[in-house]
């Protein structure tokens, strides 16, 4: 018999107590009757040699319950050797779940994460099924259960550790809830039954506060499903980090030349006191002077930290290329390094050339020229140019190459039709917003169905629009429910498609009368955007609505022209691409690799490390600055309890940061087995019945006494 809590064995001492009052007893148990004592001297009892003890029972029954008492608390169990595996089924089936994120960059913390696996897998029976799922911002199967059944017992391990030992920690966030849904589903895709298995999940990781635990808020925990916490811990508490704050759009860059960062400082930190620097590999650039700071632990504060744009020379100053600027932030005083590098370039302005087709003029306030060109003005983040033609005039071949939108509102002449499927077809988006029905020779012509017809249709009072697709890049913008209210635009006129579509047409938007309203088009590389009532004050109010100009951008974004305020990307976030290219792209990494990218490619995706990237080479290359996601320097730690709220099953005795001394092969833990056999009841109940013993027998005794009677 093992104990869990042995110091308790020492409370059957307390069996000294009864023994110590049945020997000292102050008055004698016996009466004799005699005459009046009333002048003789009382004297209490001595204890001599003949001194006994009597009533051995009761002395035994309480000293026993004493003894079961102080046997209980010390909750004792069997250690019983693990059974063998049942040819029928497996023991245990477990998911080795690894952290992989750039948290675990810290000091000791991935190799500590090893370590514990490898104990994991060595220590896996040969009955027993495992897997290794790893996870940043992707979870991973690195082994799988039908790969482990495949090797033989005795290379499982090997395997198992040679797939870890070749893995480092990514720049990725730390996407904890999908990583537990993934092993999950892991071990609930088996062929065995549930019942006759016992499915685990060891979650090895440094659970910081900083994990995303969104998709299991709407997942169903399974049930029979065990997490196990494997903490690995640093060896230094605290952590500061330094994020970007990205500046209004409207902010002026000439009179405020700087980047506003903030620095976090965690709540277990030692350090209050950091400086914030710029860093750069030109040892010719001026740099400026460092910034102190003082950030106590829990708080955080925003500093502006002025932009070396210019270098000082002997007529004067000169604005530094971009490509000697200082491209980075440094916060020093922090014991953490992973997380302290800021890389930031200054946003640079958007230019488009917009192509407008129709026979209206930018001076009349009521076509749809007029608010396009006030729609979309020329500030110091995008420069759009806005170049317009008459279909009677048509616009030279480098108007229609340059231009990555066109929109045509007249109808077209053949020629010129066929010109812009031709665009199409290389990539270009076409917006056809007719004024009137006769122009469906011009959308047969452009979507290449022959027979194409167009009536035009005018409500009773007005139309609105019914049915609204918000998985459609066109209105994703508008999906969230704050947004997603079109019932204030009305629509006086449209015109209604007579003829099937084709069976590659998105329908985006349909009207009340079920009448398509926005058509998207597949054309080659490029698509035809199909609005059957446009903005002119004429057709509709969507030109005076506040969705306009957000439905523009998002135009603009389908068209792969963004002019959306710059969004800084982070490590995993895709980088949009230079649209209407002929040849390979080169983008550049910053640990100086490079690779090229085709024509077809609109965006790349493949941003696995903080820095500054490269897109295109030579002086026509753009920087572009990737950084770490701010949530990886939230390195306290994760309470288990959030955990428990979202329905996952926890067994913490198991884990081993309750119990961090390697268990023996073959024999269950400790706890495991206490909290299994649970010992303590059934001597507690024991103890119970010999105290209800001892009471009927102490009752019984004292009534054989004899009774007292009165002289008198």
């Amino acid at each position: 018999m093992s104990f869990l809590a042995p110091f308790f064995l020492l409370g059957a001492a307390a069996i000294a107590g009864p023994i110590l009052f049945h020997l000292i007893r102050r008055t004698t148990r016996n009466r004799t009757l005699f005459s009046s004592l009333r002048f003789l001297r009382p004297t209490p009892p001595r204890l001599t040699r003949k001194s006994r003890l009597e009533n051995w029972l009761l002395l035994l029954l309480r000293c026993l319950a004493l003894a079961l008492l102080a046997l209980a608390f010390s909750r004792p169990f069997f250690r019983q050797p693990t059974p063998p595996t049942s040819p029928d089924g497996p023991a245990r089936r477990t998911v080795v779940l690894v952290d992989t994120s750039a948290s675990m960059r810290r000091p000791d913390l991935w190799n500590d994460a090893k370590a514990r696996a490898a104990q994991l897998f060595r220590e896996a029976g040969p009955g027993d099924q495992l897997a290794l799922v790893t996870f940043d911002r992707n979870s991973t199967l690195q082994v799988s259960f039908q790969q482990w059944e495949a090797a033989s017992p005795a290379d499982r391990a090997t395997i198992a550790i040679a797939a870890l030992d070749a893995l480092q920690p990514s720049w990725n966030p730390t996407h904890l809830g999908p990583a537990l849904v993934r092993a999950a589903e892991e071990l609930s895709d088996t062929d065995v039954a549930q019942d006759a298995v016992r499915r685990r999940i060891h979650l090895i990781s440094d659970l910081q506060e900083g994990a995303r635990l969104d998709p299991l808020q709407s997942y169903e925990w399974p049930k029979g499903i065990e997490v196990i916490p494997e903490p690995v811990k640093a060896s230094r508490t605290g952590n500061a980090s330094i994020q970007l704050i990205a500046e209004a759009p409207d902010a002026d860059r000439g009179t405020d030349p700087a980047v506003r960062v903030r620095v976090s400082n965690s709540a277990d930190s030692k350090r209050e006191q950091f400086q914030v620097r710029w860093a750069s590999t030109d040892p010719s650039t001026p740099i400026p002077a460092p910034l102190d700071l003082y950030v106590p632990p829990g708080q955080a504060k925003i500093l502006p930290v002025p932009v070396p744009t210019n270098s000082a020379t002997a007529s004067g100053t000169t604005n530094l290329p971009v490509a000697n600027r200082p491209s980075s932030l440094v916060l020093s005083g922090d014991d953490e390094p992973f997380d302290n590098t800021l890389h930031v370039h200054p946003p640079q302005p958007s230019r488009l050339e917009l192509l407008y087709i129709g026979n209206d003029t930018v001076a009349e306030a009521r076509q749809p020229l007029f608010f396009l060109s006030r729609a979309l003005p020329e500030t110091r983040r995008q420069t759009v140019k806005i170049n317009a033609a008459k279909p009677s005039s048509p616009p030279t071949p480098e108007a229609l190459a340059s231009a990555r939108v066109i929109v045509v509102t007249s109808p077209l002449t053949d020629a010129l039709s066929d010109s812009l499927r031709t665009r199409m077809e290389s990539g270009q988006t076409v917006v056809f917003a007719p004024t009137g029905p006769d122009a469906s020779l011009t959308l047969a012509r452009l979507i290449a169905v022959p027979g194409t017809t167009l009536v035009e249709e005018k409500p009773t009072r007005y139309g609105l629009l019914g049915e609204l697709d918000f998985r459609h890049p066109l209105l994703a913008p508008f999906a969230d429910p704050r947004f997603s209210d079109f019932t204030r635009i009305h629509y006086w006129r449209y015109r209604r498609i007579t003829t099937p579509l084709p069976t590659n047409a998105v329908v985006v938007t349909r009207f009340d009368s079920s009448a398509p309203a926005w058509v998207d088009f597949p054309v080659g590389r490029g698509r035809l955007v199909f609005l059957a009532s446009g903005w002119s004050i004429a057709d509709s109010q969507f030109a005076l609505s506040s969705k306009f100009v957000p439905w523009l951008y998002s135009l603009l974004d389908l068209a792969g022209s963004s002019l959306s305020p710059s969004v800084h990307p982070l490590v995993g976030d895709p980088i949009p691409l230079p649209p209407g290219r002929t040849g390979l792209l080169a983008i550049r990494r910053p640990d100086g690799t490079s690779t090229n990218l085709p024509p077809s490619a609109d965006r790349f995706t493949g941003t696995d490390q903080p820095g500054t990237w490269w897109i295109g080479e030579g002086a026509d290359a753009k920087p572009v600055a990737v950084n770490l996601d701010p949530s990886e320097g939230r390195t306290a730690p994760l309470s288990m309890e959030q955990l428990e709220k979202l329905g996952i099953q926890l067994d913490a005795a198991l884990s081993t940061a309750a119990a961090p001394t390697p268990k023996p092969a073959g024999t269950p833990p400790a706890a495991e087995a206490e909290s299994r056999q649970k010992l303590w009841r059934w001597i507690i109940t024991a103890a119970l019945c010999l105290l209800a013993l001892e009471t009927l027998i102490a009752g019984l005794t004292a009534r054989r006494a004899v009774p007292v009677q009165d002289p008198a």
